[in-house]
């Protein structure tokens, strides 16, 4: 937890305001047992009543100014706690923003809404009891001590023997509860994992009347997560009980053995009722500390997940001297540029030796359609993400216009792109929101003609609001052909100048297909587009086709010079050419 420490620096102000009103608080709670001892000796035994009226009006203004003291320091001890948790949760989520693809899924979703959330939570909690609490307690303990030696030396050793019984019994509990913590947050990872799947996943598990195991799974993650804090609690509900019980005998203790300390004349009576509440005050802060040092395993567990992620320092990330400028500043070149190249890529993931792509080589120039086939697990997604710097290369380098893509600032670079990812992905919001997303300041025109040239302006004119009809989240208040054409509308309003579609048109009947190449070709003009299907008839008509196989290139021409040349890409045919045919 010290290495997050830094959070609360904005608020080192803030902490020491309740720091020192805490210390005021602190004196008036100290104060109060002297001023009754006086009470009790000097008004009760001495029957007067004008010093008992004096005294009781001094200690209910020092009540007061104890209770306004704590509820400040109460109050900005909460607020250094939340500003903390607020700047924490910000920086991991800008963390999280900069991982590449590889290392968010190493992460996973789940654990990492988890470590933003309830991690985040465990510590801010811890937080405000430190300080709170454990800036209280040691006030407390060293006053409590000092007024009890103050009113009786021989007495006070009483403490002595207490308080190293009571932190015995807290290191045992803490020692115990450690590995709980730990399984704990675990628990509550997979708990999240669990749950996850089963709402996303929701239509697949009715489809297959997989409700009942999918209910088991979840009810399996529940019932452990509930098993491990059960025995947290289980050991936690003895604290209570345990530090009742150290200070009830302690008290005993003290009027026993204070019995014959008043029967010798060496203490009042009000000075054993003062001596009852300082060792009141003194196991309370020490009970107060224990609990401290209880939930401290579990912030430290929780500090441990965050600093992981904060630690990690991204693979993909801008060179330090800076990146090119989203704007050309190349002289202008004698032979034309190509506008996506790869040359000689080879690419495999961290934990694996085995090249996903092996030496891939081809180029795509201004105005030209490419499209990349091959079979699944080819390496065709692989390869469309190391465009936008997804992924970095592992040999070769893929260039963009002529520069390496590592040379460009990252929101430079995907600035010059339109994306459309493979699964279709909407926001809740409005359909113009969702395209938008594309290109801020777009207008309601500008938002019409994509729509248009993506198909989506006939289903978006039938609904209810026409721009302004909400989309939930997810879109799953649409059809999965509707998600894809209005994913397709929010890259082309961008009007990039390299346009990737993954395997978008799949999702589309052979009519709305065609119709939208068709447009698209009219709209892209100088743009480059790179497009993954699997679908022959989607890209018959590319200027060229990249055939993968098992990563490698294994063909490169149009349809038919490969149908002339190229074995894998005949064989893909055929088999498409069949399962028409057995549909007819």
């Amino acid at each position: 937890m010290i290495e997050l420490s830094r959070y609360l620096k904005p608020f080192r102000w803030i902490v020491a305001l309740s720091i020192f009103l805490t210390f005021i608080q602190c004196l008036t709670q100290l104060y109060l047992p002297t001023l009754m001892a006086d009470m009790v000796d000097v008004g009760i035994v001495g029957k007067d009543m004008e010093y008992i009226i004096n005294i009781g009006l001094l200690m209910l203004l020092l009540s007061a100014v104890g209770m306004v003291c704590s509820v400040a320091a109460g109050y900005y001890a909460s607020k250094a706690s939340a500003g903390f948790s607020k700047n924490l949760r910000r920086d991991i989520f800008t963390k999280v923003d900069h991982l590449s693809l590889e290392e968010f899924e190493k992460f996973g979703t789940s654990t990492l809404v988890t470590r933003t959330t309830n991690d985040v939570n465990q510590i801010q909690n811890v937080l405000i009891m430190l300080l709170r609490i454990f800036m209280i307690s040691p006030l407390m303990f060293l006053g409590g001590v000092v007024m009890t030696v103050l009113v009786d030396p021989i007495l006070s050793l009483l403490i002595v023997f207490a308080i190293p019984v009571l932190f015995g019994f807290i290191y045992i509990i803490i020692r115990k509860c450690m590995p709980l913590f730990q399984q704990t947050q675990k628990k509550l990872d997979h708990l999240s994992l669990t749950l996850r799947e089963r709402l996303t996943g929701v239509r697949v598990i009715r489809a297959f009347n997989k409700e009942e195991s999918a209910n088991n799974t979840y009810r399996d993650a529940n019932a452990d997560l509930t098993d491990v804090s059960l025995r947290v609690n289980k050991i936690l509900s003895f604290i209570m009980p345990a530090m009742t019980i150290i200070m009830n005998v302690t008290i005993i203790g003290v009027l026993w053995f204070g019995s014959f300390r008043v029967q010798s004349g060496d203490l009042s009576v009000g000075d054993i009722m003062a001596f009852i509440q300082y060792v009141t005050l003194i196991l309370f802060s020490v009970a107060m500390t224990a609990m401290i040092f209880v939930f401290l395993p579990r912030a430290k567990v929780s500090s441990e997940r965050i600093i992981e992620i904060l630690d990690v320092d991204p693979k993909i990330k801008d060179r330090e001297e800076g990146g090119h400028e989203a704007k050309n500043q190349r002289s202008e070149p004698k032979e034309p540029v190509p506008r996506i190249e790869f040359k000689n890529v080879s690419f495999h993931f961290e934990d694996s030796d085995k090249n996903i792509l092996d030496n891939v080589s081809f180029a795509v120039y201004p105005g030209e359609t490419a499209a990349v086939i091959g079979g699944t697990g080819a390496g065709k997604s692989s390869l469309i993400n190391l465009v936008p710097r997804f992924y970095d290369v592992t040999d070769g380098a893929v260039m963009v216009e002529g520069q390496d893509v590592r040379s460009f600032r990252q929101p430079d670079l995907r600035q010059k792109i339109g994306f459309v990812p493979q699964t279709a992905v909407l926001f809740s919001g409005t359909v113009a929101e969702n395209v938008r997303y594309g290109k801020n300041d777009a207008t309601d025109e500008e938002v019409w003609d994509a729509l248009r040239i993506a198909q989506a302006d006939d289903f978006v004119q039938k609904m209810n609001d026409g721009l302004n009809s909400f989309i939930s989240q997810g879109g799953t208040n649409v059809s999965g052909g509707q998600k894809q054409r209005l994913t397709i509308a929010r890259a082309i309003i961008r009007h990039p100048d390299i346009y990737i579609f993954d395997d978008n048109f799949s999702a589309l009947d052979y009519k709305t297909d065609a119709n939208l190449r068709r447009a698209l070709k009219k709209e892209i003009k100088d743009a480059a587009v790179l497009i993954i299907a699997q679908r022959v008839s989607t890209i018959k008509d590319a200027d060229k086709i990249i055939v993968l196989d098992n990563g490698a290139v294994v063909g490169i021409g149009t349809d038919g010079e490969l149908m002339k040349n190229c074995r894998v890409y005949q064989e893909i045919v055929a088999s498409q050419q069949l399962s028409e045919e057995a549909k007819a």
